[in-house]
Formats: structure tokens, sequence, C-alpha cells
């Protein structure tokens, strides 16, 4: 039996499609039982259900991560 490490199981998770990523967060989500996991209230869920259906609609676009992190460091840099 092969070991999977985290690596190869959240590249694969990002290859999912939106809602296919937003169940996964669910179905993760559902298996915490602590009450750190607690903290993640049902209302993260409606918001991420709301953000993943608003992509699939199409009334809204994602911006990839290497621009997110871009303005953020311009952010940074502007505040300092």
């Amino acid at each position: 039996m092969s070991v999977v490490t985290f690596e190869e199981v959240l590249k694969t998770a990002q290859s999912l499609n939106e809602s296919e990523r937003v169940r996964l967060v669910q179905e993760l989500l559902n298996s915490l039982n602590s009450e750190e996991a607690a903290v993640l209230h049902d209302a993260w869920l409606v918001e991420i259900d709301r953000r993943s259906n608003d992509l699939d609609a199409g009334t809204i676009q994602s911006i990839p991560w290497a621009e997110v992190r871009k303005r953020v460091r311009e952010r940074i840099q502007l505040s300092h």
C-alpha cells in the first residue's frame, strides 16, 4: 500500500473544479469534531457556496493566485 503525501492530495484537490473543491472542503469540515473546527461556522460554508455559484454562473471572475499575491505585496510595500 502506498502512502499519499499531503502535497499530492493538495495538488489533486487544486485540479478540481470550483464546485468539487467546495464539496471537498465541506466534507473535510464535516469530518472534524474538535472545538477548533467549530470556529468554522456554517456561515463560512454558505459564503463558499455563494462564491462558488457566482463563479460557476460567470457573474464574477476569479483572480489567479499569482496576481493576488502581487497585489498584496504591492499594498504591503505602500503601507510601510
